[in-house]
C-alpha cells in the first residue's frame, strides 16, 4: 500500500501498519511527539491500523488538534485520580474544549483543597507511565460492563447508542473509561497540566437532571506555555467585571432581591446614564429615530399574535394562569410587537417610510439559574432597541445603516476590533422552531449575506441561531474567559407585519406589507457595561468616568478654593469631586489612582494665587500646573469628542 505524506512523499508498505508504526518508520523524534493522525481528512487514534492507499498527515504534539488529544487524555487521568481519592464518586463526561477540559462527576462539591489532593494524585498517575490501550466491546457487553462497575452515567450514554454499535474503551493501567479516542500513547506523554476551577453543572445540560460537579483543567504541551496560560487567566481574574464591577462600587447584588437582578450604585448608574444619553441623542438627532415609551407587559393575546407565545413563552415570566383567570400577562421580553401599534395608531404612506423607532426598552427574561453571570446574563435588562418599518426596495440600505450605526457605536467605545460578526440562520431540520417558508428564508439570509460581503465585513454563518422570524447578524464579543457574549443584533423580518396587519399606501393606492428591521445599536446597558469594565481594566475612557476629576486640597488651608474649583468644573458639565479629608496628599494621590480616577487636580497656596491647578492624571502622570480655564477647555474636549486616550507607558509598550 502507498501512503502519501503531507508533504507529498511516499512511504510503501507490504503490510497493514498503525498510524504510531508508520510516525515511528518516519523518524524515532516524530514518534515521540505524535498525537494522532490526519487520516484522509479525519483525524484518528495513533493506533487506527491502515491497510490500504491513503493520505496521512501525522497531527504532534505542537499542533491544534495534537494539544486537544493531549488534554482528553489529561482528563481521563483526572477522572482516574477522582476515582482513587473518592471511591463512591460516579464518573460522566469529560471533554476537550478550547482552553482546556473538564469532567463531571457525580459528587460532592470539590473545594481547592480537593483540586490540589487531585493534582497531586494525578501527577503518581502521569509518573507511572501506563499505556492507554484501546479495546471494543459490542453494545450490550458494553452496557453490562459499565454496570458492573457501577457507573450508571456510562450505561445511560452507551443505551443512547444505535443498535449494533461497536463500543471504543481505554484502559490505563486498570481504570477504565468509556471514550472514541483519540488518546495519547501512554500517560507519560502530559508534560504540564494544571486544574483551574470546579463548578455545578447538569447531566446533559438539562436542569432537570442530576445536578453534577464540574473540575475545570487545561494542559499544554511545554510547561511554559501553561505557564503563560495561567498568568493571562489571573490577567482575567483582575478584569473580571463581576468582581472588579463590585470592587470599584459600581453594581451589587443581593440575594434576598434574586438571581440576575442587579443594583447599580450611583457610580453605575451614571455610567449607564452616560451611555443612554449618548445613544439616544445619537439615534435621534443623527440617525433620524422617532422615540418611543411602552409598556413592561401585555396580555397573553399580543403575544400569540406575535408568535413569542408558542415559540418562546417558556423564557417568558408569565402573570397568572390561562386555565384560571380571565386575563393573563407576561413582562415583555422585546419591545417589538409594542412598537408594531405605535406605527398602527396612523395610517402611513410610502413617503413616511422608512419609519424608524427607538426605544430604550427594559425587558424581561426567564433565564435559568445556573446561566445568571454577573451583568451579562440577567433578568431584567435595558437595551437600546429599534424598529424600522421599511418599503422592500429601501431593506438593504436601510440594513446597511444599522450595521453603520452598530460599528459607529463600537468604534466610539474602542471596541470595533474585538468583535465577530456572524450571520444567525435557520435551521432547515427544525421547522417548528419557525415560522415562514423555507424559500423567504433562504432569499432573506441571501440578502444579508451579500451585504456583508458587500460592505467587506468579516463573517462566519451559525446554523440554527436565527430568531423563530427571520435571519439576524449578531455582533460578538469574547468575554475575559473566551466565552462569546452577543452584544448587538440586526435582524431581517419579512413575516411579522402580515401577522400583525401592518401596511403602508402605496403610490397607486394599494396597501402594501412592509419589510420590519430589529436591531439594537449598542445592545444591553447592562451588558455593555459588563465588557467594557473588562476591556479597560476598570480605566474607562473619560467621558464614561462617573467621576472624571477629583479635586486635592494639600491642606484644610486650601478648602475653600478646592469646593472653587470644583464648582467651576461643575458648571461645565465635568463630574468632579472634592477630597477635604484631613489626610496627607500623598495618601489622597494613591486613593485616587487606585479608584482609577482620570484626573487630579492638587491644589495649594501656588494654585489659589494664580487660579491654577497642579494637574495629575492616569494618562502621563504629574502633568505640572496649568491656568484653570485652560485645564477645563482641555478636558471639556476630551468628553466632548469621546476621546479614548491611553496611558503613555502602555503606548511605549
Amino acid at each position: 500500500m502507498k501512503i502519501t505524506l503531507k508533504d507529498g512523499s511516499v512511504k510503501e508498505y507490504s503490510e497493514a501498519k498503525s498510524v504510531f508504526e508508520i510516525a515511528k518508520d518516519i523518524s524515532e523524534g516524530l514518534a515521540r511527539a505524535a498525537c494522532a493522525g490526519e487520516l484522509n481528512g479525519e483525524i484518528v487514534d495513533l493506533r487506527t491500523i491502515i491497510n490500504e492507499d491513503a493520505d496521512l498527515n501525522i497531527i504532534t504534539n505542537n499542533d491544534p488538534e495534537g494539544l486537544k488529544v493531549i488534554r482528553h487524555t489529561t482528563a481521563h487521568v483526572l477522572a482516574e485520580a477522582v476515582k482513587r481519592l473518592f471511591e463512591d464518586v460516579k464518573v460522566t463526561i469529560g471533554p476537550a474544549i478550547e482552553d482546556g477540559f473538564y469532567y463531571d462527576f457525580d459528587a460532592k462539591p470539590f473545594s481547592r483543597e480537593d483540586l490540589d489532593k487531585i493534582e497531586a494524585e494525578m501527577k503518581k498517575i502521569i509518573k507511572e507511565g501506563h499505556e492507554m490501550k484501546r479495546f471494543t466491546l459490542p453494545k450490550d457487553e458494553a452496557i453490562q460492563f459499565m454496570k458492573e462497575k457501577g457507573e450508571p452515567f456510562k450505561v445511560e450514554l452507551i443505551e443512547d447508542l444505535p443498535e449494533g454499535s461497536v463500543i471504543s474503551f481505554y484502559d490505563q493501567g486498570g481504570f477504565v473509561d468509556l471514550c472514541a479516542g483519540p488518546h495519547l500513547m501512554s500517560t507519560k506523554g502530559i508534560k504540564a497540566y494544571k486544574l483551574i476551577s470546579s463548578s455545578m453543572a447538569y447531566w446533559r445540560g438539562d436542569s432537570n437532571k442530576a445536578r453534577l460537579q464540574r473540575i475545570y483543567g487545561t494542559a499544554f504541551n511545554k510547561k511554559e506555555e501553561l505557564k503563560a496560560h495561567l498568568e493571562k487567566l489571573e490577567d482575567a481574574k483582575r478584569r473580571d467585571h463581576n468582581k472588579l464591577g463590585r470592587e470599584m462600587g459600581l453594581f451589587t447584588t443581593v440575594d434576598v432581591i434574586g438571581q440576575g437582578l442587579p443594583l447599580f450604585t450611583p457610580k453605575g448608574t451614571k455610567m449607564i446614564q452616560k451611555l443612554q444619553r449618548w445613544i439616544e441623542d445619537l439615534e435621534d438627532k443623527e440617525w433620524g429615530y422617532v422615540r418611543t415609551r411602552t409598556p413592561l407587559m401585555a396580555k397573553s393575546d399580543l403575544y400569540k399574535i406575535s408568535g413569542h407565545w408558542d415559540h418562546y413563552k417558556e423564557g417568558m415570566f408569565v402573570l397568572g394562569d390561562e386555565e384560571k383567570d380571565k386575563e393573563v400577562f407576561a413582562l415583555r421580553p422585546m419591545t417589538c410587537p409594542f412598537q408594531y401599534y405605535v406605527y398602527k395608531n396612523e395610517q402611513h404612506s410610502y413617503r413616511d417610510l422608512p419609519y424608524r423607532m427607538g426605544e430604550t426598552s427594559t425587558l424581561f427574561r426567564n433565564e435559568d439559574s445556573g446561566e445568571m453571570h454577573g451583568l451579562t446574563r440577567v433578568r431584567q435588562f435595558t437595551i437600546s432597541e429599534g424598529h424600522l418599518i421599511v418599503r422592500p426596495d429601501q431593506m438593504v440600505e436601510e440594513f446597511k445603516g444599522c450595521l453603520a450605526l452598530a460599528k459607529y457605536c463600537l468604534k466610539t467605545l474602542g471596541v470595533e476590533e474585538d468583535v465577530t460578526y456572524h450571520l444567525s440562520k435557520w435551521d432547515p431540520d427544525n421547522r417548528e422552531k419557525y415560522v415562514g417558508e423555507p424559500e423567504v428564508w433562504e432569499e432573506t439570509q441571501q440578502h444579508i449575506r451579500e451585504i456583508l460581503t458587500d460592505l467587506d465585513i468579516d463573517f462566519v454563518e451559525d446554523v440554527g441561531e436565527a430568531a423563530f422570524y427571520g435571519p439576524k447578524v449578531d455582533i460578538n464579543a469574547r468575554n475575559v474567559y473566551g466565552k462569546d457574549d452577543t452584544m448587538i443584533t440586526i435582524q431581517w423580518d419579512a413575516l411579522l407585519a402580515e401577522q400583525f396587519d401592518m401596511y403602508y399606501i402605496a403610490p397607486n393606492g394599494d396597501k402594501v406589507r412592509p419589510y420590519i428591521i430589529h436591531r439594537t445599536s449598542l445592545g444591553c446597558y447592562e451588558r455593555t457595561l459588563a465588557w467594557l469594565i473588562e476591556k479597560y481594566a476598570g480605566k474607562f475612557p473619560t467621558w464614561l468616568c462617573a467621576e472624571q476629576v477629583r479635586v486635592l486640597p494639600i491642606s484644610e488651608k486650601y478648602e475653600e478654593y478646592a469646593k472653587k474649583v470644583q464648582k467651576e468644573l461643575l458648571k461645565n458639565g465635568i463630574d468632579a469631586t472634592t477630597d477635604n479629608r484631613s489626610e496627607k496628599i500623598g495618601f489622597k494621590i494613591r486613593e485616587a489612582r487606585l479608584d482609577k480616577l482620570p484626573y487630579m487636580l492638587v491644589v495649594g497656596q501656588k494654585e489659589e494665587e494664580e487660579n491654577t491647578v497642579s494637574v495629575r492624571s492616569r494618562f502621563a502622570g504629574d502633568e505640572g500646573s496649568r491656568p484653570l480655564g485652560e485645564f477645563i477647555v482641555s478636558i471639556k474636549k476630551e468628553i466632548e469628542t469621546k476621546e479614548i486616550r491611553r496611558e503613555e507607558k502602555e503606548e511605549k509598550e
